[in-house]
């Protein structure tokens, strides 16, 4: 959900329309597939290019998986039924990867089974004003830099059963000058998927006061 507060940031949406519409988010999400019916596993060490094969491999015989989060290398997350995902964690392991950890999560999130929230997300957001951005947004779907509302506004409905591309977003925004991240949220997870991509760029992360009055030093000392 950084995503949409970095759109809240950007002048794109509204506070209280970016908080109505995660909510229906959510929703959507958690109606499209029943809980049970999906899961999400986490594939450590292995490429990304087996990871690919072994999920159409398991999609054509046992049902429905995809890689959906490119977090960094060393890392892809994969969702879809649970038979399929389970299936696909096990010939993972098979095949070389050092884990294939199954998550505690209710809905597998950015996989094709969403379709049904991203086509009720988009009615959702006839009703919603979205502006330019002021500043570019790195959009997760396809590691774009958006500004305009319409494109914004449909990689939005596309993000929701489609995969989250993080690490050739970072890679990108690091070709485009980028040094320093600074993660905002519960935890360091980003940062640490940043240091693996990149390992001399600057991760900075806020979660609390003592958090953001580190930042903060970092910033007026580099200045």
């Amino acid at each position: 959900l950084g995503e949409y507060s970095a759109l809240v940031a950007a002048g794109v949406l509204d506070f209280k329309d970016a908080v109505y519409v995660v909510h229906k988010r959510g929703e959507y999400m958690q109606e499209a597939v029943p809980l049970g019916k999906g899961a999400m596993a986490a594939i450590l060490a292995l490429p990304r290019e087996q990871v690919v094969e072994i999920c159409q491999q398991v999609n054509d015989t046992v049902g429905s998986v995809q890689a959906v989060n490119f977090n960094c290398p060393g890392q892809i997350v994969i969702a879809g039924e649970t038979a399929a995902v389970e299936t696909a964690a096990e010939k993972m392991k098979e095949a070389g990867a050092k884990r294939a950890v199954l998550l505690p999560v209710s809905a597998p999130f950015h996989s094709t089974l969403l379709q049904p929230a991203s086509d009720r997300l988009a009615e959702v957001f006839k009703t919603i004003t979205f502006h330019d951005a002021k500043i570019p947004v790195m959009a997760n779907v396809n590691a774009e830099e958006v500004t305009k509302a319409e494109v914004i506004k449909e990689s939005l409905i596309r993000q929701a059963a489609m995969p989250v591309l993080w690490e050739t977003g970072v890679r990108k925004m690091i070709a485009g000058g980028v040094d320093t991240f600074v993660e905002v949220g519960p935890g360091k997870v980003l940062c640490g998927f940043n240091k693996k991509i990149y390992k001399s760029v600057t991760s900075l992360n806020v979660e609390d006061e003592a958090s953001l009055a580190k930042t903060l030093a970092y910033f007026q000392e580099v200045r």
